[in-house]
């Protein structure tokens, strides 16, 4: 499978992104990654689809290898999406999003319905509308404060993070092929033979500590379009956690009534896997894509 990288400057920020197969198709496919991640992740589920559809897969501000630029904030995300969009003209587009991918497709999808014929949200971290009006659940002071913020950045090459992360949960559930891509392409080479976390420690703990303000539950009665959610284990939110605990991975953070809150909505629950459905099984997310592209055809 062959990607090119591109580069787009908006009027904020420049993008990287991966684009494979031809512009002209009429299948077209947009995907977004989720906080922390990058565009490469999606690599083993572009491999899954078929020659022709034309794809486009994005690093994010601040992530990948794409600038490393405040603000940090959901709807800055949103607008670089949408200036991409629109400097492309994409149309048609069958959109797939994980995590703050999909929570940022959601906007996109609400400012830019045209450019839309579906989206397929996996596990989108759109918590339920009360968790938003009781106000920020992260106990963090400051952006330093996060335990995120204090991941390790420096790593000796790939490799090292890969076996580092491999009997690690919940990295030990991904599909192998899928965790090297992570790793593989979420770092970037320094000039001292060391490479860096492509999304920095602090960066990622500044987009999780933005997640309690990035209510969009006022947009989603006005997508129109058919939205596929697809929801691991639920999480229970009624027992908030200490300061400084580990974030919980192993279960959905997304509302279970989230997808009869769309005109369109289709709830897809999935209580085998955990908040990585596309990690632990892109055929799944590749075959609701293929779903969506043939209905459209």
């Amino acid at each position: 499978m062959s990607l090119t990288e591109r580069r787009f400057r908006g009027r904020d920020v420049e993008l990287c992104y991966f684009e494979r197969g031809p512009e002209q198709s009429s299948r077209q496919v947009l995907l977004l990654h989720a906080t922390g991640f990058h565009a490469r992740c999606w690599d083993r589920v572009i491999g899954l689809l078929p020659d022709d559809v034309h794809v486009i897969a994005v690093d994010l501000r601040g992530h990948g290898r794409s600038e490393k630029k405040p603000p940090y904030v959901w709807s800055s995300f949103a607008q670089d999406i949408s200036e991409l969009i629109a400097a492309r003209g994409l149309s048609g587009l069958t959109a797939a999003g994980h995590s703050m991918g999909g929570h940022c497709l959601v906007q996109v999808a609400h400012r830019q319905p045209a450019a839309f014929r579906s989206l397929i949200l996996a596990d989108p971290v759109i918590m339920a509308p009360e968790l938003y009006a009781e106000g920020s659940r992260h106990g963090f002071a400051r952006v330093e404060d996060h335990p995120v913020s204090r991941r390790r950045a420096l790593w000796v090459n790939w490799e090292e993070m890969f076996d580092r992360f491999k009997s690690r949960h919940p990295y030990s559930l991904w599909r192998q092929e899928v965790l090297e891509d992570y790793c593989r392409y979420g770092v970037l080479p320094q000039s001292d033979d060391t490479w860096i976390l492509a999304c920095p420690p602090q960066v990622e703990a500044s987009i999780y500590m933005a997640n309690t303000s990035s209510d969009v539950h006022r947009l989603i009665p006005e997508i129109r379009l058919p939205v596929t959610v697809l929801r691991a284990r639920e999480r229970d939110f009624s027992k908030v956690p200490e300061p400084g605990a580990p974030m919980d991975f192993a279960t959905s953070p997304t509302w279970s009534g989230l997808a009869n809150a769309f005109p369109r909505g289709r709830d897809v629950y999935l209580p085998e896997l955990t908040h990585f459905i596309p990690m632990q099984t892109p055929e799944l997310v590749a075959r609701y894509l293929l779903a969506e592209l043939d209905a459209v055809d």
